[in-house]
């Protein structure tokens, strides 16, 4: 019997775009995430949502709260939680630097993509985000119409 090896993909890229229009990005980093078994078949699968995650600190380690991975369908009873807390991985120097930025007033920690790098690991790219205003909104919107504008009269 042949395993159908087609629903899973290396090729996963999942994209927070809520967050480029919510918030300005100062700092982005790359962070790894420890998952259990099933959690990584359905990244692979790409049934994940980024829209209402955020990262906090707790005992001096980041943990990513929010995102939802949906449960795998072919598990059995070893399934996992589809919205429990996750725990990221970085440097120590990395945390701290993050961890100071974090007690400025205003900034905030969310996960901008999730994708799988060329070795096979799940890889959390984590943005330190200061919220926009609403003019600030109208503003990026403004210039991405106008963008488009422009590419539409070069062809």
């Amino acid at each position: 019997m042949a395993k159908d090896k087609s629903r899973f993909s290396n090729d996963v890229h999942i994209k927070n775009r809520k967050a480029r229009h919510e918030y300005e990005f100062v700092d982005t980093y790359e962070a790894g995430i420890v998952l259990k078994g099933t959690e990584i078949k359905s990244i692979r699968e790409g049934k994940v949502n980024l829209l209402d995650g955020y990262c906090f600190f707790n005992k001096g380690e980041l943990i990513l709260k929010g995102i939802h991975i949906s449960p795998y369908s072919q598990s059995s009873f070893y399934n996992h939680e589809s919205t429990r807390e996750r725990k990221l991985l970085l440097h120590k120097r990395e945390l701290v630097k993050i961890k100071s930025k974090l007690d400025e007033k205003g900034l905030t920690l969310i996960p901008s993509r999730l994708y799988i790098n060329k070795r096979g690991f799940a890889k959390v790219e984590i943005a330190l985000a200061k919220g926009k205003k609403l003019h600030d909104k109208r503003d990026s919107i403004k210039e991405k119409d106008m963008k488009r504008e422009l590419e539409r009269i070069k062809f």
